[in-house]
């Protein structure tokens, strides 16, 4: 057909903006599936899927997403895995170690990705992280010392601290190598560990009443699937009993914690979802690097420190990336 210039350039137009921005992601009509596992919803899950959003793929339109959430439950995990399997997911997405192996028992051709894992080497599920072998790849938290380092921020702090509560889910593999982290700074700092070890939500009582009886100078929390929902709730322990407080989560110093200092997670759920983009474009996880935090977020609350009756040295306040007043 033919057009004038004017006509033909208008026509190019309108059909480039026709045209989705993501349209080289992946082929006209397809349909994207995954699986996910989770021990409980938490927002920071919302990052990851806005990724994705950008990059082309949209709930409800080419993608469907199954979600499982086991609330506290680690023995649904393998449930959950052979459920999903039997769907035949383009990809599953786990978030706590204990279910990435579950995944792994269910299946060696799914690729798997985890945002965030605390301890892919020391758990087992890769031979390293750059060269992760088998179905699954994804971003990880561990940079060395990071957990030791809290442990120093915390009693630069506080310098008479002595005693300490580490809040921790010892039934997760992925925290081994941070709670040996901690063990090994407290040695060097001359620091007392009090252990305060969960294994599934019930035993949260427990632990709120040893920290109660035995008082601890300062906690220090160690956060996976099964300790982050109760995070809130640790911050209201800790601002009741007046115990200074060491996170690894901005949002919990937000809600009234002393200090957090890790990797920015927002940053590591959305390195997942480009690492995600890249599996379903044809590469295969075996060859995908376990990627390492590049951020870190030192966080200090004044509001509480004031609360707590306690005055931050103003050579720890200079290093703070955020200071909530």
């Amino acid at each position: 057909m033919w057009c004038s210039t004017v006509e033909c350039i208008l026509l190019l137009t309108l059909s480039l903006l026709a045209t989705p921005l993501a349209a080289d992601a992946q082929p006209a009509g397809k349909v994207w599936r995954i699986g996910f596992i989770s021990v409980a919803y938490a927002r920071i899950e919302d990052v990851f899927f806005q990724q994705l959003r950008e990059l082309g793929y949209v709930e409800g339109h080419n993608l469907v997403v199954e979600r499982r959430y086991s609330e506290g439950r680690a023995e649904r995990f393998a449930e959950f895995a052979a459920e999903l399997v039997r769907l035949h997911p383009n990809m599953i997405i786990v978030t706590t170690t204990p279910a990435v192996h579950a995944v792994k028992n269910a299946t060696k051709t799914i690729p798997i990705v985890q945002p965030n894992s605390l301890d892919p080497v020391g758990a087992g599920l890769v031979a390293s992280l750059a060269r992760p072998g088998g179905n699954f790849t994804g971003t990880t938290q561990q940079a060395p010392d990071t957990a030791a380092k809290r442990l120093q921020l915390l009693v630069q702090a506080i310098p008479h601290v002595s005693r300490v509560a580490v809040v921790w889910n010892a039934a997760n593999p992925g925290n081994a190598g941070s709670w040996r982290e901690v063990q090994d700074a407290a040695r060097v700092l001359g620091i007392k560990l009090q252990s305060r070890e969960v294994r599934g939500p019930s035993d949260f009582d427990r632990i709120f009443a040893a920290m109660a009886r035995e008082r601890p100078d300062a906690l220090l929390f160690i956060g996976d699937r099964l300790t982050l929902p109760h995070g809130e709730r640790i911050v209201h322990f800790t601002t009741e009993k007046r115990i200074p407080s060491m996170f690894d989560r901005p949002y919990l110093v937000t809600a009234g914690g002393l200090m957090s200092y890790g990797a920015d997670e927002e940053e590591q759920w959305r390195r997942a979802a480009v690492i995600a983009d890249k599996i379903f474009k044809g590469a295969k996880p075996a060859d995908l690097p376990m990627e390492q935090p590049t951020k870190f977020r030192f966080v200090v609350n004044l509001k509480t420190a004031k609360a707590l009756g306690l005055t931050i040295p103003q050579s720890l306040l200079v290093r703070a990336d955020e200071i909530i007043q």
